[in-house]
């Protein structure tokens, strides 16, 4: 199953789904009006009240059903490098799968964060449950790339932790009154720089991915 890592179609759709979680925001808000993707975050696009909410919703349970898929494949890569390090890492993709993929997009977020229901509670809980489980993603790439003497990587995916913990917490503090009239308030903008940064590790190794041998010497 590892042979899959180093597939040219795995790796596209991989990359275009990492640009996807991007893009197709971008273009949904242009059918919503009210949203704003500086100060909201992605989920709201979801919400009952939102006329994009069919579509994100099913894009969210894509991502959530190929991340799994990809957890299960990164665990192959990574095996023989390290089992327990490997295990972390399909659980850090799996969780964030799970939580921010596919419960988020079956149990949608309320449009007013101050209405609570029961669907609005689980897709709070599994997002962040997720986003912090994928934190450590650069981190476990990181450590494991410097494992197999990658070191480029390994610095990258060191780097790319780092960032996504600033962008993380100012992710978090927007959410807080006290910061409503600062740059801090831009929820939005901290959600995708910090999504952006917890998928280095995804980017990189996909666009460089033909340069690289499968085992067996084939060039992809």
């Amino acid at each position: 199953m590892e042979e899959l890592v180093y597939s040219k179609p795995f790796n596209v759709v991989l990359l275009i789904t990492v640009i996807g979680e991007f893009l197709l925001p971008w273009i949904l808000k242009y059918f919503y009006v009210g949203y704003d993707n500086k100060t909201m975050a992605m989920s709201v696009l979801g919400n009952p009240q939102s006329p994009v909410r069919l579509i994100y919703n099913a894009w969210l349970i894509w991502l959530g059903f190929f991340l799994i898929f990809v957890a299960v494949i990164y665990r192959y890569e990574y095996k023989e490098t390290s089992e327990t390090l490997s295990w972390l890492l399909l659980l850090s993709i799996s969780i964030f799968a799970l939580g921010a993929g596919l419960l988020s997009g079956i149990f949608s977020v309320n449009e007013v964060k101050e209405f609570n229901t029961i669907a609005s509670k689980i897709h709070g809980i599994g997002a962040a449950a997720g986003f912090v489980a994928l934190l450590f993603f650069p981190l476990l790439n990181g450590i494991l790339a410097f494992k197999q003497t990658d070191i480029a990587l390994g610095f990258i995916c060191i780097i790319a932790f780092i960032l996504s913990l600033i962008f993380f917490a100012f992710f978090i503090m927007g959410d807080k009154a006290q910061f409503q009239n600062t740059i801090l308030a831009y929820e939005g903008v901290w959600e995708r720089i910090t999504l952006l940064c917890m998928y280095i590790p995804f980017t990189y190794k996909t666009l460089r991915i033909r340069g690289r041998r499968e085992p067996g010497g084939a060039e992809v």
